[in-house]
């Protein structure tokens, strides 16, 4: 093993007791790939036993729901109770065979949940997102407040049930804790909003309600934003705030991403300085290496070569390398960074003509995601990525999957 590779090699301990074989992480990205029951398929099994054969130390599902009724995207599993337990022992068993942890991404879109849902969609305060085809949420109540972090708890232990290793709370891209977390999107002025205390308190309780509900072994991750780039939105400061409160409260592992669908933070152009070092929240990642203190950092967003994976992890800026678009076109990419120490890991390159108005540019976004997307079900279907194909072709495919849902912005971007 060279010198590049050897810090990417190395095992982590977690503060659980578990470990992770290596540093590589499969980050979640949203794979709409469950039936119309949001039940496991065997796509769903087909591409999860790809990334369990890909050398990841730890690969994390895609934003699964906590309620079927608020669901971020069409073909979103969902684990509100156990009537799926066969179809999630299966996906858990894709990994009996290696030595990857599986950990379930839990998430609640709140207003961003998918205009053709039925139920109206819900949210701290009634502030609809500044996006196409957005529509005003309700403001949840106390009870209601206290009912979903029941459902985080509750999914949580059935995951551990099914056999996942652990799981991740997504508290990023402008999801429902998002929502809390922000003074643009929590404007109460009761016990869960008026001031960053108050609203850090719904992802904090819904830590500990998951904590009294799973095993001391079993994995308890967050995703967290480092800010949500937006004027007078959730700050670098605050976000600090928040990981000192999560380090208190037991986490294993805090996962470094940022922005939101109004403000897509990994889309467009960025800095040099950013660019020379290939991820987006790395500079943010290093100011809370010390905070986090026993709890491993990871950071997704825009690593490509195995040179600064090696260079931000041995240099001790981050603990593990997130990689979420990478593994559409290459499952096994963990492998490919621990055997190749000069290899670049692909992504698409799909443009879409015009792509000079913000109307183009927002659909320019949407198909760059998509496109990924499409990859994924073609590796679920038992296929080979097709790195050839074409921005219309991803533009069809999505309208047929999620029809008029298909004309809006998706996830701050995606794991890139």
């Amino acid at each position: 093993m060279s010198n590049t590779t050897a810090a990417l090699a190395d095992s982590i301990a977690l503060p659980c007791g578990a470990a992770l074989a290596n540093r590589i992480v499969k980050s979640a990205l949203s794979e709409g790939l469950a039936d119309a029951g949001n039940a496991p398929t065997p796509a769903l099994e087909r591409l999860y036993r790809r990334w369990a054969d890909g050398g990841f130390g730890l690969v994390v599902t895609g934003n699964v729901m906590v309620d079927r009724r608020h669901l971020g995207e069409p073909g979103n599993l969902v684990v509100e109770d156990d009537r799926h337990m066969a179809g999630l022992r299966r996906l858990a068993g894709a990994f009996d065979h290696v030595d990857t942890a599986c950990w379930v991404q839990l998430n609640h879109p709140g207003r961003q949940s998918n205009p053709l849902a039925r139920t109206r969609p819900v949210a701290p305060s009634a502030i609809a997102a500044d996006v196409p085809g957005a529509s005003r949420p309700t403001a949840l109540t106390g009870p209601q407040i206290e009912e979903i972090i029941t459902r985080f708890a509750e999914s949580a232990a059935v995951c551990e049930a099914a056999g996942f290793a652990g799981v991740q709370i997504h508290a990023a891209h402008g999801y429902l804790i998002t929502q809390f977390l922000s003074p643009l999107t929590n404007r109460r002025d009761d016990e869960w909003g008026g001031d960053p205390v108050r609203r850090r308190r719904f992802l904090l309780e819904v830590v500990r309600a998951i904590r009294d509900r799973v095993s001391p072994e079993f994995a308890v991750g967050v995703k967290l934003n480092s800010a949500d780039f937006q004027r007078g939105g959730f700050t670098e400061d605050e976000s600090r705030d928040v990981v000192s409160a999560l380090v208190t409260e037991g986490i294993d592992l805090l996962e470094i991403s940022g922005g939101s669908y109004e403000s897509p933070a990994m889309l467009g152009p960025v800095r040099a300085s950013t660019a020379a070092r290939e991820a987006y929240f790395l500079d943010y990642a290093r100011t809370v290496a010390e905070l986090a203190g026993p709890v491993p950092v990871a950071v997704t967003g825009g690593f490509r070569t195995v040179t600064a994976m090696h260079d931000a992890v041995s240099s001790g800026d981050c603990d593990l390398i997130g990689l979420g678009r990478p593994t559409c076109l290459d499952p096994d990419a963990a492998t490919t960074v621990l055997r190749q120490p000069h290899s670049r890991l692909a992504v698409g390159e799909v443009r879409v003509p015009f792509a000079s108005t913000p109307m183009m540019r927002q659909l320019q976004s949407l198909v760059e995601l998509q496109w990924h997307t499409d990859q994924l079900h073609r590796l679920g279907n038992g296929k080979t990525p097709d790195p050839d194909r074409a921005w219309w072709q991803t533009a069809m495919s999505t309208m047929w999957r999620n029809g008029a849902d298909s004309l809006r912005p998706k996830r701050g971007g995606g794991a890139r």
